[in-house]
């Protein structure tokens, strides 16, 4: 029987038909809902990848997430009509059907798309919500045109506009809602919440025009109870059963393998697939033995046949390593010339160093790369233990070896003797730090530091970085300590805050503004009467105020002299300067004295994120110096976040948190900032 289509709020005109009403089946309406519910979360939590660091482009979240949420507007309108009861066979017309979920998912990701943007204003919320609306609307009144069934229907005028207000009014609530809470989004409450009123708005528009429907039949017409559900439910069960199964499991996979991506972009080297230095740096703990590999003339190689030949050699020596060391044995690419292999135990380092000899052994002899013999000339540094009591110096010890004068390229295995190799280094890197200041190869990067609460940058950490132009990109780990040693810190210190005054003033002229900028401050020049005369002296060259400096110092400042250390604090406080107790929790100070320092800032050390939430006890230590921080009206930075789970836990441990991490940004030179905080 044909369909007519209108919207008067009387029956037919002529008297050949009757109305009828049908009836719904509870659990199946809110079994509808909850699938409207399920779908707007699992779309609200790939549109949060879309905001995240993230190695696919945001547009590609964007996509999945509308997906997902056009897909739940369609299964819940059928699921729903599943509910309702009528003696009238009834079938769907395929096509239109499959093409009534196209409006969904485009005006989901309109809406989507709008809502992220990064600067929004009221219109944004309102063209957005519009946007969900209308394609909630579409979906349903397309869905609603592929009936065909015995019967005809007219709309309630009133409730069919009263359908398509509520989707669009619910929707720009939910939009702006969603828009204004991102800070949150690792909330599950809130984002529960806003999946709650989106799926009302789905749920409430199916119903209320479901509403607006009246049916009729001829009067003649033997009503067929054999068919008394609009449509099978069996194979529709199924399609949205699956469908909702697969955009789960797109949401589960898609984010897993987009971490694990991510991780492999910032921890393995892409040509050799061994992990880089960014995570020998983080495993660098505990060694028996560290063995680097030299490969000294990798410049030359590239020069007399081309850069594609020179990774082949690479990849060539790398599959050496591989093929020769034992199984327990870590290799890493640390620099595009240096191989690092760390041994754990006694047992693997005797059987490294018997690998290594095998190897040297080898490239005494040309290698066979393609079609290509070549010489490939090295050292190998041995660095054991027992000669350091700190982790990080084993590897300051195998540059100690690897820029000693007399050191030779003939595959020797040279092993760190503390009394030839030493002094020379750390000598060398002491006297060239006054000409690295002047020739530009000492450089500052800065490191973000998020206020999620109120969405935008509390601040930056501006750090130390030096290029070395014999030794390379030099960790801070290295060089800082010895420049402490030789008391050349203060020097250095002096130059960042030029340089760091600098930079703001740069910055101000673009009206551009940080809030402020972090800088470190050495234990023994904090309390030096002429870090206050250069920090006032520099302010005034450069036209700024001491609220845009803070000051970031450590436990050790304050131990060795706790007095003259407060004395010192209060002068910068009383001057307007903020001041940070940076890595809180490594030092040795009392809780006591904590009170007593008229600092504005508590940093909590990586050293207590790295675990959490995995490690109950490190989570426990975090969240009671969370409370202690705030209990003291401290501003509470934490150091080192870098998974979302990370950020989920902090982000519920703490009321006003500042992030600071590789999960928001890396340090960055200047220009990158820039271009990062744009693209926010």
């Amino acid at each position: 029987m044909e369909n007519i289509f209108n919207y008067n709020n009387n029956s037919p005109v002529n008297n050949s038909y009757v109305e009828i009403n049908g009836d719904y089946s509870m659990i199946i309406v809110v079994f509808s809902v909850i699938i409207a519910i399920v779908a707007s979360y699992t779309a609200l939590s790939l549109n949060n990848r879309a905001r995240e660091n993230s190695f696919f482009h945001k547009n590609f979240w964007l996509l999945l997430a509308s997906i997902c949420l056009g897909f739940g507007i369609w299964s819940m309108h059928f699921v729903g009509m599943g509910a309702f009861s009528l003696p009238v066979h009834m079938d769907y017309n395929n096509i239109i059907t499959l093409v009534s979920i196209i409006p969904a998912m485009l005006a989901s990701f309109i809406a989507f798309y709008l809502a992220n943007l990064p600067r929004r204003n009221v219109w944004s919320y309102i063209f957005a919500g519009i946007a969900m609306g209308a394609g909630i609307s579409s979906m349903h009144y397309i869905g609603m045109y592929a009936m065909e069934m015995d019967a005809i229907y007219t709309y309630d005028r009133l409730l069919f506009i009263a359908s398509i207000c509520i989707a669009i009014i619910v929707s720009v609530i939910a939009v702006y809602i969603f828009s204004t809470v991102q800070a949150y989004k690792g909330n599950y409450i809130i984002q529960l919440s806003i999946s709650l009123i989106m799926g009302m708005a789905i749920s409430s528009m199916h119903y209320t025009g479901m509403a607006a429907m009246h049916f009729y039949i001829p009067k003649e017409y033997e009503l067929d109870f054999g068919h008394i559900h609009m449509t099978e439910m069996y194979g529709l069960a199924i399609i949205v059963a699956v469908g909702m199964a697969m955009l789960l499991g797109i949401l589960l996979l898609s984010s897993l393998l987009d971490r694990y991506i991510e991780y492999r972009a910032n921890y393995y080297d892409a040509l050799t697939q061994l992990p880089n230095r960014r995570l020998f740096e983080k495993k660098l703990q505990s060694p028996n033995v560290l063995a680097v590999w030299h490969i000294h003339d990798l410049e030359y190689i590239n020069r007399e046949f081309n850069y594609a030949f020179g990774d082949d050699v690479i990849r060539a020596l790398v599959h050496l390593f591989k093929s020769r060391a034992p199984s327990k044995i870590e290799i890493y690419r640390i620099e595009g010339h240096r191989i690092a292999l760390i041994a754990r135990d006694v047992d693997s380092a005797k059987q490294l160093i018997d690998a290594l000899k095998e190897v040297a052994d080898v490239l005494r002899q040309p290698i066979q790369v393609k079609d290509q013999k070549v010489f490939s000339y090295g050292v190998c540094v041995i660095s054991e233990a027992v000669h350091t009591d700190n982790a990080s110096d084993i590897y300051t010890n195998v540059l100690a070896v690897l820029n000693y004068p007399s050191i030779t390229y003939n595959h020797d295995i040279v092993y760190f003797d503390p009394t030839i190799h030493t002094y020379t280094f750390e000598r060398e890197i002491a006297e060239d730090v006054i000409r690295a200041m002047r020739e530009d190869e000492l450089f500052l990067v800065y490191q973000p530091k998020v206020r999620l609460t109120v969405q935008n940058i509390a601040g930056l950490e501006a750090l130390l970085r030096w290029d070395h132009p014999k030794y390379g990109v030099l960790s801070p780990a290295v060089f800082i300590p010895i420049l402490e040693e030789y008391d050349r810190m203060i020097y250095v210190t002096n130059w960042i805050i030029d340089r760091v005054c600098q930079q703001i003033a740069n910055w101000k002229q673009d009206n551009i503004s940080f809030k402020q900028v972090a800088i470190n401050i050495p234990g023994e020049y904090v309390t030096s009467p002429l870090l206050l005369k250069v920090l006032t002296e520099k302010l005034n060259d450069y036209g700024l105020e001491p609220a845009q400096i803070e000051l970031e110092i450590t436990e050790n400042s304050f131990v060795k002299n706790m007095e003259e250390a407060m004395r010192a604090v209060g002068a910068f406080r009383q001057e307007g300067f903020s001041v940070a107790l940076d890595d809180f929790g490594t030092g040795v100070s009392s809780l006591s004295y904590l009170k007593q320092m008229p600092i504005s800032t508590l940093k909590i050390d990586k050293s207590f994120i790295d675990d959490v939430p995995i490690s109950p006890k490190d989570s426990a230590i975090v969240q009671a110096i969370i409370t202690l921080g705030e209990s003291l009206d401290l501003n509470v930075v934490i150091e080192g976040v870098e998974t979302k789970e990370q950020l989920e836990f902090l982000t519920n441990t703490s009321k006003t948190p500042i992030f600071q991490g590789y999960y928001f940004a890396k340090p960055m030179k200047a220009h990158d900032l820039i271009k990062w905080y744009q693209g926010l």
